[in-house]
Order: C-alpha cells, then structure tokens, then sequence
C-alpha cells in the first residue's frame, strides 16, 4: 500500500524523510547547570534517528540562562553548546534523518525543581535557582512571582532567541522550532491570563502576538531564507477567559506571514486545567483548525500512539506531520515498526541490526 506517513515533506530548502517526527521532549540532565549537552543527548538523540524518524527534535532549549525551566536544561546562548551540539546533529544525520531543535525561554515558569525531584515548585537562588521574569508580575500557582519584564527586557529575548537560531545553524540544525506554548514565556504574552500589561505588548491579540511576531521576524532574519522556522502553540488555556483555538488560527496565519512555516500545535501549561478531555488524539482537531481555517501547514500531537492512527491523520489532511513522545520513549525503533505494520518498505532500517529484521519475530 501506499503512505503519506511515509512519504517525504519538503518545507522550504530541506527535504525529510517521512512524517513521523520527534516531539521535544525535556530530558532535565545537563548535570554540570552549564546547558551543555552530554553522552546522555547524544545516545537519547541519535537512538530516535536510528529508529526511523524524518526529524528529531531536541528538548527545549534556553536562549539565555534565566530562560531555563531547570538548573539541568540545556541552553544555546554560547559556543561551547553550540559545538556540543554539533556532534550529535552530526550523528542525527548520519542515520538519514533531519536535526530539529526547539528555541526557548520559560518565562514564570523558569528556575523550577526537575519532575523527579523530591522538592516542588521554584528552586531557591541558594540553591541554585534564579529570578524569573515574564510579561506581568503574574505567578504561575505553586512558582514564586516574576519580575514584569520592560520593554527592554523583551528586546533583548527576541535578540537572545536570533542569536541562538544563528548558533543552531552553525550547530548542522535543519529545522528551528520557536517555542510559544505550554505556559512558557512567549505563550505568556499571548494568553489574557497571564499577560495583564497596558503598553503595546498587552491588551488585544495583535498586541499580545507581538513579541511572538518580533521573535518570528528576528529568527528568519538571522537563518536566512531557506531554512524552514516552526512556532509551537498550545491552541487553547483550557479555561474560560484565556487563550483560545480562534486565538491560534489567528496568530498562526500572522506568523506564517512574518515567515514561519508550519504549526505544531498543542494545547495547555499556562494555567492550571482540571477537566482536560485526554484521550487518543485528542488535540489532533487543534492541528487541524490551524491547517484548515488558516491555511498553514501543521503538526498534530498528543497521544498518537498507533500506526494506523498516526497514517489516518497525515492521510485524511488532518495535519501534514505528526510528532511523536511517549511512544517513542517506550520504543526508539517505533518508526521502523510503524512502516512494518502499514506493509511499507523502506531503505533506512540499520543494516547492522540485519539478524533481527523489523517486523519478524
């Protein structure tokens, strides 16, 4: 049979090799608190390309140091994690697959204890942590209150994540992923909830789009005209009064004019939401909303756990891509499985895994 989960995308200059990407996923394990990544991103990293993906995305990935969610993310503000880096796009290209990374800052939600951590909430400046800043003075429940960035302030993040995008280009990246979502800094902006200013950056939605659009406007500017840029949505609050799916259409169609050129889009992290609706593919309808009402290309996410289930969305326009976590966690190779069990062959199986073909028992 013939797939579309399977069959190349070309966005702008870079060509993938199938649909089925590698969602950020944050690995809270640059032990050294320098942003530097390690052996452990390396094997994590190049596994998943191994595996089968067309792209693998890297974890958030802090533009300054005060951007991190965690002491232990990894950041691309200097040279020395740009040439880290370097060697493990390096590999991801060695397996034939594309080298994602997603650009950052946590906003209000920076300086925070790792998931695992016996601690919770914000990780004290003795300890290591630091003050955060985001649009308003406006905590995120459990964190400790922001600083209400200036207008400065925002100048010189939009200038940090040009600058970073400028470093992952020299790092071998292919795509470059700005993001906007999960209650993180740039979906501050964007969401009533969280952004409360009264200057040009807040107030209505082509006001509060604005740093997100400045940020678009300086990261095109910096990789040039070829190199495809995504923005990472979270489509929708999940409570009354806050950010909303017609928001994102909006603001998806405003980004891709300043140059952007897909949506990944997801949904939730900036405020608390008890009644989410989780189930199999349950934000896949916010992806589509994007692809369909403003007409620019989109990723669904979110509980995409099946190969069938993946092949109908890209299959039926739902979306054009689909991005990949958990299940990828579970099994690197799920990729490979996937083309197995939708009767496809490829030529991008690990020849030195020959004796254990996928697919056979």
């Amino acid at each position: 049979m013939d797939s579309i989960l399977f069959a190349p995308i070309t966005v702008r200059g870079i060509t993938v090799r199938n649909r089925l990407w590698v969602t950020p996923m944050c690995q809270y394990s640059a032990e050294q608190r320098d942003g530097v990544p390690t052996d452990w991103h390396l094997v994590h990293l190049g596994s998943l390309a191994r595996g089968g993906a067309g792209a693998v995305f890297t974890e958030a990935t802090a533009v300054v140091p005060e951007g991190r969610i965690s002491p232990q993310d990894l950041g691309l503000w200097n040279d020395s994690q740009r040439d880290a880096f370097s060697r493990i796009t390096a590999f991801i290209h060695s397996q034939g697959a594309a080298a994602g990374i997603q650009l950052a800052h946590a906003g209000r939600k920076a300086s925070t204890f790792r998931p695992w951590d016996v601690r919770r909430g914000t990780v004290p400046e003795s300890d290591g942590g630091w003050r955060t800043f985001a649009p308003s003075a406006v905590a995120f429940p459990g964190y400790v209150q922001p600083g209400e960035m200036t207008a400065e302030d925002i100048g010189g993040v939009v200038a940090a994540f040009a600058t970073a995008a400028r470093r992952a280009v020299e790092a071998g990246f292919d795509l470059i992923e700005i993001h906007a979502a999960h209650g993180y800094l740039l979906h501050e902006f964007l969401s009533p909830l969280s952004n409360t200013r009264t200057d040009h950056y807040g107030g209505s939605l082509e006001n509060r789009a604005r740093a997100l659009l400045e940020t678009v406007d300086a990261v095109r500017a910096e990789v040039g005209p070829d190199l495809p840029v995504l923005v990472r949505f979270s489509a929708t609050d999940w409570v009354d009064g806050g950010w909303t799916v017609e928001d994102t259409v909006a603001v998806a169609r405003w980004a891709a004019a300043h140059g952007a050129d897909m949506a990944d889009v997801s949904s939730g992290g900036n405020v608390p939401a008890p009644h989410l609706p989780v189930g199999p593919g349950y934000q896949v309808p916010f992806a589509t909303a994007v692809r369909t009402q403003a007409g620019v290309p989109s990723i669904a996410v979110g509980l995409i756990e099946e190969p069938h289930q993946a092949e109908q969305i890209v299959a039926t326009g739902l979306a054009d891509v689909v991005m990949m976590g958990r299940a990828l966690l579970r099994d690197p190779n799920f990729p490979l499985r996937a083309a197995a069990a939708l009767g496809i062959e490829i030529d991008y199986a690990p020849q030195q895994y020959h004796r254990a073909p996928i697919g056979r028992k």
